[in-house]
């Protein structure tokens, strides 16, 4: 790997979710390598407000629903003055709307992080990132060149240190019990994250498990948070379930957990799994084309079939169950898998391998 690689960035995304996350940190980790990087994002959205502080170049388009021709325009103008080696889009509105002049010498990657519609959004790019080998499948059975579609992970951020008493001092301000078990998930709340189920398989629990009382500690925002509030009151768990709302970073809560469910009804990879093995934590998980990918089960975490709120619920009693020594055993596996196939460096230098073998050897 040698050269630079000059590259503009394109999401059209208002959201912060976990591909807007990971474009934020691959943006910010090639800045950091010394590559020249540019963000083309839209006014006013986290992704904005994230990189406002840092030494990423910003440039703010519309890059609106249906056929934007002003951003398309605007983004043509900056790929002809630029002369980038790679312009690389997420999602399908960026991908959708970047329409790069024949001959003008950038190659056009789109990467995606789900099953996506190909046809209208992400057919007219050189070449296509999936971010799990199941992606990468079904690319090439949409009629993507296989050559050209290529496997590359995500990677999270280093851990952050906390403090036991910034840990306990977190405890108090929820009210959440000294001795409780302690279990946290994250998500927008949607449908597919699944939490109607995970409150479900909550209501099979009993109010101890080995000898401790828990509490559910659940971080986000989204249009089911009523009716999921609602839930949880006519399950009768609003003592157990604590809404966190919308926590950035959420990095306390996983350092404060006992243990992190994934309870997805479809999930590509799960950036959530790997930030819980940032902390070491034990995950249980449903078995969503991301987690059966990343997650051994037995091994690496535990899993049951989507839907299945009896085993899920038999499974966060098994963990809580175990001793502290056994579920730390569990979490490092999954903290060492984690770090040999999604570190920062590894991922970084796959980006970069590709650019050079897709321009040729860089700028």
């Amino acid at each position: 790997m040698s050269g630079l690689y000059p590259s503009i960035h394109v999401i059209g995304s208002r959201q912060f979710g976990g591909a807007d996350q990971f474009y934020v940190r691959l943006v910010r980790a090639l800045a950091a390598a010394g590559q020249p990087v540019t963000a083309v994002d839209r006014a006013g959205t986290p992704i904005a407000q994230a990189l406002s502080d840092g030494p990423v170049e910003q440039i703010h388009l519309p890059l609106a629903n249906g056929w934007d021709a002003w951003s398309i325009w605007k983004l043509r103008r900056l790929v002809a003055a630029r002369r980038p080696a790679i312009v690389q889009t997420y999602m399908g509105r960026a991908t959708r709307l970047t329409r790069l002049s024949r001959g003008g010498g950038s190659v056009h990657v789109a990467r995606l992080g789900g099953y996506y519609k190909i046809d209208g959004y992400y057919r007219h790019a050189h070449a296509w990132i999936g971010n799990t080998t199941g992606l990468c499948d079904y690319l090439v059975q949409e009629g993507l060149p296989a050559e050209r579609v290529f496997h590359i992970g995500n990677f999270v951020p280093d851990p952050v240190p906390h403090a036991p008493k910034e840990l306990a001092a977190l405890r108090q301000a929820w009210h959440l019990p000294e001795d409780a078990s302690l279990l946290f998930t994250l998500g927008r709340l949607i449908d597919i994250k699944g939490f109607d189920d995970l409150l479900r398989a909550l209501a099979r629990l009993p109010e101890q498990i080995g000898g401790r009382p828990w509490r559910m500690l659940i971080a986000g925002d989204g249009p089911l948070a009523a009716d999921l509030k609602a839930q949880t009151a006519q399950l009768g768990l609003q003592d157990r379930v604590i809404w966190l709302g919308w926590q950035d970073p959420p990095d306390p809560f996983y350092a404060l957990a006992d243990a992190f469910i994934c309870p997805s009804r479809r999930e590509t990879l799960g950036n959530v799994i790997l930030e819980a093995w940032n902390y070491g934590r034990p995950v249980i998980a449903t078995r969503t084309p991301g987690a059966l990918e990343l997650v051994t089960d037995g091994e690496r975490g535990l899993l049951c079939d989507i839907g299945d709120e009896a085993a899920l619920a038999a499974h966060i009693i098994s963990l809580l169950s175990a001793s502290p020594q056994e579920r730390a055993e569990l979490g490092a596996a999954g903290q060492r898998y984690l770090r040999e196939r999604f570190g920062r460096e590894a991922i970084l230098a796959q980006y970069l391998d590709l650019y050079e073998r897709l321009t040729g050897g860089g700028a």
